[in-house]
């Protein structure tokens, strides 16, 4: 028995033969699906295992109720890190422990139903296609994640059925804080383009952001397989909770980094729009996850959007992009993965 598997029947209390039927029934058919992919290894990617590990740059919001001079330090710090790293961990943000302890509870009971159940649109009483895994259409491995996702739009979040209540009030503590945070580091990020805060309030209602629960199961070919494959965010700005595990990698200098887990920290990064926004000067870097042989990971993600036909516009001059909306934006992403297996992003809008 792997020790995958002799670890879930430690936590669930249960027998060997238990934790397989159990294991068995909730997890996606990675496996059958990539099959032809692992069997031919001319669809393998390189995966380096010696990639170094990085703590991101730590700011702490508790200073933002000293006055202005503490205020203006956090702008310059958070400009810097979003300039310089793209990526920065927030600390004393105002999500409490207990909701972060009642996410990751709640989120693995989600989780733990039936594969066959999860698939079916109604389970939460989302949308359709609110729950993803992996990619049946890969003809690569590099176009795969192992790893299943509930994608779910704040509008939808009082609509969940009754009996996910528990699930429901937590995602609504969570988002009440997160949605606010949200918000204010845009503001601050904004303050030193020169573009005034109502900018967000008028153009990223609360009803345009959504929420996006993640597993990561673990992988017996954690060598060649991602957790979720190399990308840019579509959005403003992504606020994620990761648990203690690790996997998150960032492209830095031309070399992927390992990002250091923090347990008192959120991870910020910033989005495609926000680059184009700032005209280059904020980066939407890239970032993928890794996978595990032995142990299965969750995060939590915000992401930070506009309404459908806002025009993103370069603030400074001479532009670097065109402008946009984010209607276009994930047209050109949706012809680019039909025609290219992968999005290709904002250099499809560079004058």
């Amino acid at each position: 028995m792997s020790e995958w598997v002799q670890n879930f029947a430690n936590s669930q209390g249960l027998s060997a033969l238990q934790s397989k039927a159990v294991l068995m029934d909730f997890e996606p058919p990675f496996q059958g699906t990539c099959k032809t992919l692992l069997q031919n290894p001319t669809h393998y990617h390189d995966k380096p295992s010696d990639v170094d590990e990085c703590e991101l740059p730590v700011i702490d919001l508790n200073n933002l109720k000293f006055g202005h001079t503490e205020r203006e330090k956090i702008v310059s710090e958070v400009a810097q890190a979003a300039s310089q790293w793209g990526f920065f961990q927030v600390v004393n943000h105002g999500v409490s422990q207990e909701v972060v302890n009642n996410m990751q509870y709640e989120q693995k009971r989600l989780f733990r139903q039936p594969f066959p159940k999860k698939v079916e649109h109604n389970l939460l009483n989302l949308s359709a296609n609110s729950y993803r895994w992996g990619n049946p259409e890969a003809t690569c491995l590099k176009q795969f994640s192992w790893s299943e996702a509930f994608h779910i739009s704040t509008t939808e979040i009082p609509t969940m059925k009754t009996e996910h209540k528990s699930l429901r009030s937590t995602i609504e503590a969570f988002v009440k804080t997160v949605s606010g945070l949200a918000r204010s580091l845009a503001e601050i990020l904004a303050q030193p383009l020169g573009i005034k805060p109502v900018y967000f309030e008028e153009n990223c209602p609360a009803r345009t952001s959504y929420l996006r629960l993640n597993r990561y199961a673990p992988c017996p070919f954690s060598s060649q397989v991602y957790g979720l494959i190399s990308h840019t965010d579509t959005d403003f700005l992504t606020i994620v909770y990761q648990d203690q595990v690790g996997g998150l990698e960032i492209y830095r200098d031309g070399r992927w980094l390992g990002v250091k887990p923090n347990p008192e920290a959120l991870i910020v990064n910033i989005g495609d729009f926000f680059e184009a926004l700032s005209n280059g000067i904020y980066k939407s870097i890239k970032h993928r996850v890794v996978t595990s042989q032995k142990v299965e990971r969750f995060s939590v993600a915000y992401f930070y959007c506009p309404s459908y036909d806002v025009v993103i516009k370069s603030c400074g001059k001479p532009a670097l992009y065109r402008q946009f909306t984010l209607r276009e934006y994930k047209q050109q992403t949706q012809i680019d993965v039909q025609e290219i297996g992968e999005k290709v992003g904002l250099s499809r809008f560079l004058l």
